[in-house]
């Protein structure tokens, strides 16, 4: 599997308490644990596991995923804005791994 890359889509910049619309996808193959190879063997699963979305340190949405997910997680949700800031994404995989994307966001 080619190493998962996170995508964030958010506006640059927002009005002080501007409800904004972040989609998120991170590339990544979801293997439930559940098939079995050509030998016959399980393919061990491989799952992003957890999801969390902070704004300057604050949690903004975070949600558990379970295998049932499809490959290539997409999340889209809302945010209102008071400030300038910082938005951390983080991914966790079952292996251990963490993917992050950091995006800033200008309020006028």
């Amino acid at each position: 599997m080619a190493t998962p890359k996170p995508r964030v889509k958010l506006p640059k910049s927002a009005s002080a308490g501007e409800v904004i619309t972040i989609k998120t996808l991170i590339s990544h193959t979801m293997e439930s644990g559940q098939r079995k190879d050509s030998e016959g063997k399980v393919i061990p699963r491989q799952i992003i596991n957890k999801f969390s979305c902070e704004f300057n340190g604050a949690t903004v949405f975070s949600c558990d995923i379970e295998p049932a997910i499809s490959a290539n997680p997409y999340f889209e949700f809302s945010a209102r804005v008071k400030e300038s800031g910082t938005f951390k994404f983080t991914w966790v995989d079952d292996d251990g791994s963490v993917y992050e994307d950091e995006q800033t966001i200008e309020v006028k």
